[in-house]
């Protein structure tokens, strides 16, 4: 038998559908949706996909410019730029992942609390955050490796660090705005125990500004990731990262521009992709723009 919370709260399983529909009808989110997916094919499949392996040197070949035998031409060592953007792609978007996971885990739970107590539980665990939030991003990823060591793993947990404010303002937010609707005080009447209510009401029902967000940050994780690589604290070499790429083309710009503009090329339509998907989730999530359309 259902309880009482249960019959009011105003989830629905058609609202999703919805929001699938929507998005598939608007060019810009499936452009973004495509994007992506030859990104998590690239990750999956670069293994396979790749002509040569990411540390297969040939110094006859060093250099050489975009051609048949290598599209995306070969680096200062004779390795095949192309394969090494596709075995790159997996350790941008592990890092990416791993540390949204971590971030959205941590900063949705400090959220969810904040939110829900009040008083003087939201006052310490927000100004907690404020205090993370008040560092730029990249000087607190650079000062949590700073501790831990560079490394990718690292990375990861210094990229979830820097991200969890976030999550936590935005779920604190929505919170707020729901802690005290019918549904929620139907089941706290019913008896139902806070952590019922946080998980199958409360959550839920601020699900959409969460997912936005987390869409968001994936991009700015990938760029985080490829940023401290760039400065020797990311992905360490031989495993070939979008970042690595940039400071080893660098120093080859004028003889060699290839070596730079493809790894900057990926960093740039994945991050404009995970940043597309994130606006249109925000328009057909937000009922103000599905009541216009």
């Amino acid at each position: 038998m259902r309880e009482a919370g249960d019959l009011a709260a105003p989830a629905e399983a058609t609202g999703w559908r919805l929001v699938v529909r929507d998005l598939l009808r608007d060019p810009a989110a499936v452009g973004a949706l495509v994007v992506l997916l030859v990104l998590v094919l690239a990750a999956v499949l670069g293994g396979v996909l790749a002509p040569y392996g990411a540390n297969e040197v040939d110094v006859q070949e060093r250099l050489q410019a975009p051609s048949g035998a290598h599209p995306f031409g070969t680096d200062e060592l004779g390795r095949d730029v192309l394969s090494r953007v596709l075995l790159g792609a997996a350790a941008s978007l592990r890092v990416g992942l791993v540390a949204v996971g971590i971030a959205l885990v941590a900063g949705v739970l400090c959220g969810l609390v904040a939110g829900y107590y009040g008083r003087w539980v939201d006052d310490v665990v927000m100004r907690v955050m404020d205090v993370l939030f008040a560092f730029p991003a990249i000087l607190l990823a650079i000062a949590v490796l700073a501790v831990l060591g560079p490394g990718t793993t690292n990375a990861m947990v210094a990229i979830g660090v820097v991200y969890t404010p976030i999550f936590a303002r935005v779920t604190r937010a929505s919170v707020l705005s729901v802690r005290e609707e019918v549904f929620v005080r139907a089941s706290r009447s019913a008896g139902a125990s806070d952590v019922r209510i946080l998980g199958l009401h409360v959550l839920p029902n601020v699900a959409g500004p969460i997912i936005v967000q987390t869409s968001i940050s994936l991009a700015f994780a990938i760029l985080s990731e490829a940023a401290l690589s760039f400065i020797g604290l990311g992905t360490q070499p031989p495993e070939p990262s979008w970042g690595r790429m940039l400071v080893e083309g660098r120093g080859f710009i004028e003889q060699a521009w290839w070596m730079a503009l493809f790894p900057g090329l990926a960093i740039f339509l994945v991050v404009l992709a995970f940043n597309v998907l994130g606006d249109r989730l925000r328009d057909v999530l937000d009922p103000r723009s599905r009541s216009r359309a």
